[in-house]
């Protein structure tokens, strides 16, 4: 193989992984690691193992997740604007191609993951299982109306933060109000995107939430999801259980702005409103980092 052809095929791997889906993982994962040791960065003893999980975390696992997901999907992705440029749709890379970086992401993934402990490769191969089972026939749950949100809302919100905080401390310390207000904030991002792709899923024949209820019940369950969400927060705050009760005015003006904001973008989601999202989000939570940092 060529010099000029390894660069364009690393290139198609790189877009294939979608560099821009990475932070989804991180920062849950990095919340994790900051609930764990109330501290900004891991102790230098656990920064190597850091580091290696970020590289799972990262482009390791989204390439072997959207490697088969672009396998399985190249039925709709034809006729999806938004995915016109993808590797397979292109031509870039072939079907087989794909497959052999699925194998090599894959075990990449869990070798990986031994450096960083034993529990931590059961969690990785545990996300791997459930990106097989969202994309491949014959279950395929991206296809199976509420299986699609639960898939994702428990990789980004409950697994990634614990994959985060399990780099320093033992998995089943993690605290489960985190890992619910995680999941619901996960689960009320990720229902607009099935709008977003209504059409092409609708004719590539793919029925998706957005696909089977429609994009009416999709906004109203994600605005109900998204404000569940808030509320555990203010409780957990009211406690002072996982969120610092510091938190709790900051709160209480910041809710009705996050649900203000949320309910305006996803009336009619696209992904630089869904971006706009996650920037109007990303300011609480670092102020919830600061405050249990502090």
């Amino acid at each position: 193989m060529t010099t000029t052809v390894r660069g364009r095929s690393a290139i198609a791997l790189v877009a294939m992984s979608r560099p821009w889906f990475w932070p989804v993982s991180w920062v849950p994962a990095y919340l994790g690691t900051v609930l764990a040791g109330h501290s900004w960065l891991p102790d230098r003893a656990d920064a190597p193992r850091a580091a290696v999980a970020l590289l799972v975390l990262g482009p390791l696992i989204w390439a072997a997740v959207l490697a088969q997901n672009d396998l399985h999907d190249l039925h709709s992705d034809r006729v999806n604007p938004r995915k016109a440029t993808a590797p397979l749709v292109t031509g870039a890379v072939s079907a087989a191609r794909l497959r052999s970086w699925y194998r090599i992401a894959a075990l990449a993934c869990v070798g990986a993951a031994l450096y960083v402990g034993p529990l931590f490769v059961v969690g990785v191969a545990g996300v791997l299982a459930l990106g097989w089972a969202y994309s491949v026939p014959p279950l395929r749950l991206k296809t199976r109306p509420g299986w699609d949100v639960a898939v994702n809302a428990l990789v980004v919100g409950l697994v990634s933060p614990a994959a985060g905080w399990a780099i320093t401390d033992p998995p089943w310390a993690f605290p489960w109000q985190f890992g619910l207000i995680g999941v619901l904030f996960a689960a009320a991002l990720y229902v607009p995107t099935t709008v977003t792709d209504l059409a092409a899923d609708s004719e590539g024949g793919d029925t998706t939430f957005a696909v089977r209820f429609g994009a009416r019940v999709a906004y109203r369950i994600g605005v109900g999801l998204w404000g569940s969400a808030l509320a555990v927060a203010l409780l957990c705050a009211a406690s002072d259980v996982v969120v610092p009760r510091s938190t709790l005015v900051p709160q209480l003006f910041a809710a009705p702005v996050l649900l203000a904001g949320y309910a305006v973008l996803t009336r009619r989601p696209s992904i630089p409103r869904m971006a706009a999202i996650s920037v109007l989000f990303a300011i609480p939570t670092v102020g919830f980092a600061y405050a249990y940092v502090g």
